[in-house]
């Protein structure tokens, strides 16, 4: 009887010391099989946010435009076709860019030709965002490693396979649109209203007091 009860005391220590120890272990398994199951395979709810802004191309000086099948850099401020919505998803920087007006998907194909299509649910369709040094921004293929999206001084599309991270050609800056203010540059510059010589004189005198 005694035996028996040194061993319950026994078990009831064990449990006590490693049972949390081992439900911490189980739970934070079952937290990374989540999150690889998710970023394996995101669904339409998994996604981030949908934003809409210009793409302003540092070789041309003007804006990235999706014409449809064709795509240039050639885009004026505040266009049209040069208005982007991009998807982001929840894990990582990858993103989608679709032409507001012509409902066409930035992609590049195996040969590395920028291409507009209207599925862009293909791994050829996603791009990776880079925030570089000089506060450009480029954009290199998720398939396709070290391809960027790039344009040409004339803001033809320039092949993936001729490209690199250093190359002008490759550096974007995010823009509103002409006329739009970005959210956060509108607070930053709101006013703030004087304070009236009545509101003044209703505050409290600290002598007082």
């Amino acid at each position: 009887a005694i035996f028996q009860s040194l061993g319950l005391v026994f078990r009831l220590l064990r449990f006590l010391i490693y049972g949390p120890y081992f439900e911490c272990q189980q739970s934070s398994a079952d937290f990374r099989f989540y999150i690889e199951n998710h970023t394996r395979n995101p669904d339409d709810l998994s996604r981030k946010q949908v934003r809409i802004y210009q793409l302003y191309s540092r070789t041309t000086g003007k804006h990235v435009q999706i014409l449809g099948k064709k795509i240039n850099a050639n885009g004026d401020d505040g266009g049209k076709y040069a208005l982007l919505v991009v998807e982001t998803e929840t894990f990582g920087s990858h993103i989608r860019i679709k032409g507001k007006e012509s409902d066409h998907y930035i992609c590049m194909n195996e040969k590395g030709k920028i291409v507009g299509r209207p599925d862009g649910r293909k791994q050829e369709c996603v791009f990776v965002e880079e925030f570089l040094e000089n506060n450009y921004t480029a954009l290199v293929s998720a398939k396709y490693k070290g391809w960027y999206l790039g344009f040409n001084r004339k803001g033809r599309p320039k092949k993936g396979d001729r490209t690199t991270q250093r190359q002008q050609e490759v550096h974007f800056m995010k823009r509103q649109p002409k006329g739009r203010l970005d959210p956060l540059e509108e607070f930053r510059f709101t006013t703030v209203t004087k304070r009236t010589r009545r509101a003044r004189r209703l505050k409290p005198n600290s002598k007082r007091n």
